[in-house]
């Protein structure tokens, strides 16, 4: 059963400007906030493997996971989860990252890459959403 989505942003089919310029705000924000962590991580760790795009992806995930647990609802999730955590975190990338490991004949590395993610990512959901409930 679909659940019903607070549409609490839109009048009729407009969006107001105020909302364009949050999630531009929040946007932009999430992106400088992966760039320098993943900066960071790549920095003390190395960049023969993607640590930094894993750190930015599960921190990601549970922050998302705070945010949902705690009921956000409306302009607040749009701008918070979809516009600064989802421009925080980088599907693209892990997957451009793995690719570039197994092209380079690291497919372990590739598999790491892909199973660790996903399995502390949702791990880290979880852990993010029952966070979040007790907020």
């Amino acid at each position: 059963m679909a659940r019903n989505l607070d549409r609490t942003s839109h009048r009729g089919d407009r969006v107001s400007v105020w909302l364009w310029a949050a999630v531009g705000a929040g946007g932009s924000v999430g992106a400088i906030g992966r760039f320098l962590l993943d900066s960071l991580v790549a920095e003390h760790a190395g960049r023969d493997f993607p640590y930094g795009t894993f750190a930015v992806n599960i921190s990601g995930t549970l922050i998302l996971g705070v945010l949902t647990g705690s009921s956000l609802a409306g302009n607040v999730l749009l701008i918070a989860g979809t516009a600064t955590i989802g421009s925080y975190t980088t599907f693209s990338t892990w997957m451009l990252e793995s690719h570039r490991l197994a092209e380079d004949r690291q497919f372990r590395r590739a598999r790491l890459n892909l199973g660790v993610s996903l399995f502390v990512g949702f791990g880290a959901a979880f852990v993010g959403h029952a966070i979040g409930a007790q907020l």
